[in-house]
């Protein structure tokens, strides 16, 4: 069992700063049911605890997830799973797309559907996966999982120019230059973490046990979510000196405070 002293596969005790959490709203944009529930549905919690409002933006109803049944009955399933996930954490809005699972398109219709909630959430910070064919522990990312993460980080930006998908404006969504940071869950090489430890963990593994069917249809792929989610968030804990934790890579899109070359 790893402890706080070990040294981690994120670095030493203390080598990753804690997420900065001085922010009120939040969107975790996600490909597929399930996804935010590997890990992230912890901190959600963490944040929720605290008075926070995280907001679930599916972009996909998981409906090719599950091999044994067809997506017709696929996707209704998965996406009463994820809201059943998402009440665990204190999450009541789950939203979906309902882009093609499996085949996710990158490009202006994915990023202007992301830039449309995030004009009517205006969120400070976006929570989404990492978009690099490796992720965490060297593990090959999925296609739509990479698409869906470059389109949030791109339509975080996109979301404050009033010039870029101005339809928008004609729907009473205004521009919303909020986003300070994008925090990319299951990076390879994260930056920061969320102590996840007690509570939060709890109900990250209650989150991600919702998915019960299809976690049954992964068959011997599958695993039970309290051994999987608290070995990960234990090997994470170290490096922000903590017993248990979920990394992230974070982007800051605003800078705090002035900047170096004003001061």
């Amino acid at each position: 069992m790893t402890t706080r002293d070990d040294t981690g596969p994120f670095g030493p005790q203390g080598a990753l700063p804690p997420l900065p959490e001085d922010w009120e709203r939040c969107l975790a944009v996600a490909a597929h049911p399930d996804d935010i529930e590997y890990g992230t549905a912890s901190a959600v919690a963490r944040w929720t605890s605290q008075g926070k409002r995280v907001t679930y933006l599916l972009v996909t109803r998981g409906e090719a997830g599950i091999d044994s049944m067809h997506p017709v009955q696929a996707g209704p399933l998965r996406e009463a799973e994820e809201r059943a996930g998402a009440r665990e954490v204190g999450v009541s809005t789950v939203e979906f797309l309902d882009h093609p699972d499996g085949v996710v398109q990158y490009g202006p219709d994915l990023r202007r559907d992301i830039v449309r909630a995030i004009r009517r959430h205006r969120p400070e910070v976006v929570v989404t996966g990492a978009f690099t064919v490796r992720m965490i522990a060297g593990v090959t990312n999925q296609a739509d999982h990479r698409v869906v993460g470059l389109a949030a980080l791109d339509a975080a930006r996109d979301a404050g120019n009033r010039w870029i998908f101005p339809e928008l404006g004609d729907e009473g969504l205004e521009p919303w230059g909020g986003v300070r940071l994008v925090c990319m869950a299951g990076p390879e090489r994260p930056t920061h973490a969320v102590d996840v430890t007690g509570e939060p963990l709890e109900r990250g593994i209650a989150s991600l046990s919702a998915h019960a069917e299809y976690t049954r249809g992964l068959g011997e792929q599958g695993f039970e979510p309290r051994a999987f989610l608290t070995w990960a968030a234990r090997m994470a804990g170290p490096a922000l000196g903590v017993e248990a934790a979920v990394p992230f890579e974070v982007y800051q899109l605003m800078p705090d405070g002035k900047p170096p070359w004003e001061e």
